[in-house]
């Protein structure tokens, strides 16, 4: 086979909606949820032959193989169906969660085959008549929460919009849906953003980066340097803004080295005063120096920090970022303040759950890597703290140096609880420190009662764990709801 032939017909590699996909033999890696609807989306092209291949042979894949089987989708399920790539394909779409190591994706990679994940198969599917401005988010943390504000915004300001990509509906799906959308709100993640070649947004914002993840780049020589390149390609072609957080300074050189349309600014947003070109805070107003006419000598107020919820210092800057994106795309003030105040924050983001003698327990089980644990910190003074996980081959050094003054005490559990009690350890040897050895889901039972033992008035048990949650639990929404029954259950106690 040459490699003319292994890369198929001329037009693949500028393929659109218009392109004649009846052509195309195209494989689908994975029948996860980005996978059915890349499957969905070939067949409303027109995909001459679609096969898709994935080795867990579930009761759900094999329900939605069902489906697509009745719609002369081929579908192989089981141990050693993505083993070897089939002869003849043109296209590979792979689910964003697979590495480029995978034998799939490394014989596609060397003969020639294109790989593109789901976003970028969407991206073509609009082109070049059907086209939807994105709005595109992504960064180590805060993503979802971001998205949800954004899309928020937009729809306070009267535009038809969905929240779509990692935060769980897939953009296809939005694609196909009947309504006509104004703008998107998308949220990518640096696996989804792996796997683009084409997307150029209409503005982009990355929120922060910090190591995590770097399990999935243990191919690379530098698996931190890959997945910031990965994060940074959101900013490639983009048209109007890029949105980059002042306090890190990796997400303004990327904005610098970033290939971007003619005319594209660079708007920064920050927890202070705003310079030009930015937006921030001033007194208690969210405000704008970089949408109006007057930005060198005024700012235009935007919302107040009591309409963040909830209020913490870097949910504060998540506001910022969409507040940025809306107004870029010509969102009038008035509907940051009113779309900031309409969402609904979902579980597991520093949300109190229970209080009782003094002590107020907090879940933030969507904490799953040491940033993240980090800006819950900031948002409280006296922390007893629970943590630990799957660690992801990071680091809590940092993490424990910059928070330990604040720390009464800490309980850790987990598969990696040894990570995180090594640098308490190392970095705060003053901080009593109690050891679940239980691999269980009880031990957040245990956890949480070994908490209440540290716990004195005023103090903030804070459920952060910094750590993935699928060691023990099914996800970080299960391991929040464990939290969330057993701090319940012990602040009742306190109460009696």
């Amino acid at each position: 086979m040459t490699l003319r032939q292994a890369q198929g017909p001329d037009w693949i590699a500028n393929a659109d909606r218009l392109s004649p996909w009846g052509e195309a033999t195209v494989v689908v890696a994975g029948l996860g949820t980005s996978g059915y609807a890349a499957a969905d989306g070939l067949m409303a092209l027109g995909a001459g032959r679609i096969i898709v291949l994935d080795d867990a042979d579930s009761p759900g894949n094999r329900e939605k193989a069902d489906l697509l089987r009745a719609l002369d989708v081929e579908v192989t399920l089981g141990a050693g169906s993505t083993a070897l790539l089939p002869d003849g394909v043109h296209l590979v779409v792979t689910s964003p969660g697979w590495r480029p190591t995978a034998p799939l994706l490394a014989q596609a990679a060397e003969r020639g085959v294109p790989i593109w994940g789901e976003v970028e198969l969407a991206w073509r599917m609009m082109q070049p008549d059907r086209v939807v401005p994105w709005l595109g988010i992504t960064g180590t943390n805060g993503k979802t929460t971001t998205t949800n504000m954004l899309e928020s915004i937009l729809l306070a300001a009267g535009l038809k919009t969905s929240a779509v990509g990692n935060v769980g509906r897939p953009i296809i799906e939005a694609i196909l849906d009947e309504v006509d959308y104004d703008v998107l709100a998308v949220e990518l993640s640096s696996f989804q953003l792996h796997y683009t070649d084409t997307v150029a947004l209409h503005s982009a914002a990355v929120l922060n980066l910090q190591a995590d993840h770097l399990e999935w780049y243990a191919h690379a020589h530098d698996p931190y340097a890959a997945y910031a390149a990965d994060k940074a390609k959101i900013y490639e072609r983009v048209t109007h803004a890029c949105v980059y957080n002042v306090a890190d300074p990796a997400t303004e050189h990327m904005v610098e080295e970033a290939d971007v349309a003619e005319g594209a600014r660079a708007i920064g947003f920050r927890l202070e005063v705003p310079a030009p070109s930015m937006v921030g805070v001033v007194d208690d107003m969210l405000v704008d120096r970089a949408f109006i006419e007057q930005r060198r000598d005024s700012a235009m107020p935007l919302a107040e920090l009591t309409d963040v919820r909830p209020f913490a210092p870097h949910n504060v800057e998540n506001a910022l970022a969409a507040a940025a994106l809306a107004r870029s795309f010509g969102v009038p003030p008035r509907a940051v303040a009113q779309g900031l105040r309409d969402l609904e924050i979902g579980d597991h983001r520093i949300q109190t759950v229970a209080e009782g003698g003094g002590v107020t327990w907090v879940d933030d089980s969507k904490a799953t890597n040491p940033h993240a644990a980090a800006s819950s910190m900031r948002a409280f003074d006296s922390i007893v703290w629970i943590a630990g996980g799957q660690a992801k081959g990071t680091s809590f050094d940092d993490l424990v140096t910059t928070y330990a003054g604040k720390l009464r005490g800490a309980v850790v559990l987990g598969v990696d609880r040894g990570v995180i009690a090594g640098a308490l350890a190392r970095h705060a040897p003053d901080v009593p420190v109690i050891v679940i050895d239980s691999g269980e889901t009880g031990a957040m039972a245990e956890a949480v009662e070994a908490a209440a033992g540290l716990a004195s008035p005023g103090d903030t048990v804070l459920m952060a764990p910094g750590c993935a949650s699928r060691d023990m639990w099914t996800g970080y929404d299960a391991r929040g709801r464990d939290f969330t029954e057993a701090a319940r259950r012990v602040a009742g106690q306190q109460q009696d």
